[in-house]
């Protein structure tokens, strides 16, 4: 995953508690998107002889792709979160780390930025992933009604 890095230092002011409440919010939100991307699956797999069709090949294919992707990433991210949240004892232990707690916070940084910057490809993404199924499923159902005539 590409990172734009903005330098925030806003985490230097975030205490443990909120340094906890911002992840657990991203484990929430990546859990989501990791059950909201099996329904993107199944819908594939619902719709896959419509999607194969050559007149849809290319969109759906780099859809797909970009799903893959972004299913990969989420659960890379998820990883990375999960075991952030583990560590978190280095900044409640009441014993100064300097090192250990500057990089904590270093890294609750990069991980905002992470994921910030997923939820953004990743709604951009599903708009056009619904709109694309939505008018497969038009397609389909006019199809269904022209044969049925």
């Amino acid at each position: 995953m590409k990172t734009i890095h903005t330098h925030a230092k806003h985490t230097e002011w975030l205490s443990a508690d909120e340094m906890h409440f911002e992840s657990k919010k991203w484990l929430s939100e990546l859990e989501f998107y990791k059950e909201e991307q099996w329904f993107f699956e199944d819908l594939i797999r619902t719709y896959t002889l419509q999607i194969l069709d050559h007149n849809h090949f290319d969109e759906s294919k780099r859809l797909i792709d970009k799903l893959t992707k972004i299913v990969e990433q989420t659960q890379t991210l998820l990883k990375a979160v999960k075991s952030h949240e583990k560590q978190l004892s280095i900044m409640v232990d009441g014993i100064d780390q300097i090192k250990e707690e500057t990089a904590y916070k270093k890294e609750h940084r990069n991980l905002t930025e992470l994921v910030d910057e997923l939820r953004k490809r990743y709604r951009t993404l599903k708009a056009k992933f619904f709109k694309f199924i939505k008018m497969i499923m038009k397609e389909s159902k006019e199809n269904h009604l022209i044969e049925k005539k």
